[in-house]
């Protein structure tokens, strides 16, 4: 299905409009026109598009701004931006692949997060016997923070169970909960403490519920330095400037929004929705294994998410509320998903 306009609460397939209850722009910014209004401001000072390394001789000081910001925001000593969340993960994984040899993932973790030679971290329902022998060494395990395919916080329980001997560092990706998860939308990389993590390190797509073209790696002060200074961070070019300082400017915004969209959580989710969706009431996003729900949500004049996810054997329904959708149009998708 291609589309000439980027959908907002509507979208416009082959002339004939639709509700539009897919894809990731959870808080509504990115069509918003206070945020529009912002941008296009910032695209005069910032430009369209900065293309140098971020190491060269003429640096742009909202890069630092935005970043010193963010680092509070998410409770790390420091953070640093990229063009995208990919890019973060691919950068940190291969930066830490060099002095370390083994990785762990947890099941269905990102693939900007899974390095090639990395193990599971559970086998036959228990944990990797690489985690729990007395071997002295040094690991990384990689998570998402909220799974595709689910709609609360990963448990890190199983921390408890790795042995002493190891020093972990936990690569947590927060795409799908950052501006959602936490009081603030901070996700939950600050609330991550455990024995075994010898360094924690949080990579996020800024293009989810942030509406922004970049991506972040945070940690501390001695690990964000050593990043700045790899030579895939030096060769890449940064995030868009542009869309970093209206961010910054639209604070008030981003608050409103996320005020929004859990009204309408509330309002959706009153009644609940029974036992064939999987859904969460503080989440914005209805997943259903029922491989006629497309069609059938289609033909009512709905469109959904509905694709094959990497980490995934099967096409998954993906049914998303952000900020902007009307308590009308949470009335239609209720009624619709009553069909029997």
């Amino acid at each position: 299905m291609k589309v000439n306009q980027f959908p907002d609460r509507t979208i416009a397939v082959d002339g004939k409009e639709f509700l539009y209850f897919g894809g990731t722009s959870y808080l509504g910014v990115s069509t918003h026109p206070e945020f529009q209004e912002s941008l296009f401001k910032n695209i005069k000072k910032w430009g369209v598009f900065y293309g140098s390394s971020r190491k060269s001789n003429i640096q742009l000081g909202i890069y630092e701004k935005f970043e010193s910001h963010f680092a509070e925001f998410v409770g790390a000593e420091k953070c640093v931006t990229v063009s995208s969340g990919m890019l973060a993960g691919k950068i940190t994984i291969d930066f830490l692949s060099k002095t370390i040899a083994r990785f762990y993932h947890y099941p269905k973790t990102h693939p900007a997060i899974l390095h090639a030679d990395s193990l599971p971290l559970f086998v036959d329902g228990k944990l990797n016997p690489g985690l729990t022998n007395s071997e002295n060494e040094e690991i990384v395990i990689t998570v998402d923070a909220v799974l595709a395919l689910e709609v609360t916080p990963t448990s890190f329980d199983f921390l408890d169970g790795i042995s002493s001997s190891k020093r972990v560092t936990l690569v947590i990706d927060e795409s799908h909960s950052l501006g959602i998860v936490g009081e603030n939308g901070e996700g939950i990389f600050d609330l991550i403490l455990h024995r075994v993590v010898h360094k924690k390190i949080m990579i996020s797509s800024l293009g989810k519920a942030l509406g922004l073209p970049a991506g972040v790696i945070a940690s501390d002060y001695g690990f964000i330095e050593k990043i700045t200074n790899d030579a895939n961070f030096i060769s890449a070019s940064g995030a868009s400037p542009a869309h970093l300082a209206t961010y910054l400017e639209t604070q008030d915004l981003y608050e409103d929004q996320r005020e929004l969209l859990y009204q309408n959580l509330d309002f959706i989710f009153m009644d609940g929705l029974g036992n064939r969706f999987k859904y969460h009431p503080n989440y914005p996003v209805i997943y259903s294994e029922d491989d006629s729900i497309y069609q059938q949500l289609f033909d009512k004049g709905i469109v959904i998410t509905n694709f094959k996810y990497p980490t995934y054997k099967n096409f998954m329904s993906r049914i998303v509320i952000t900020a902007n959708h009307t308590f009308e149009d949470l009335e239609l998708l209720k009624a619709a998903l009553n069909f029997k």
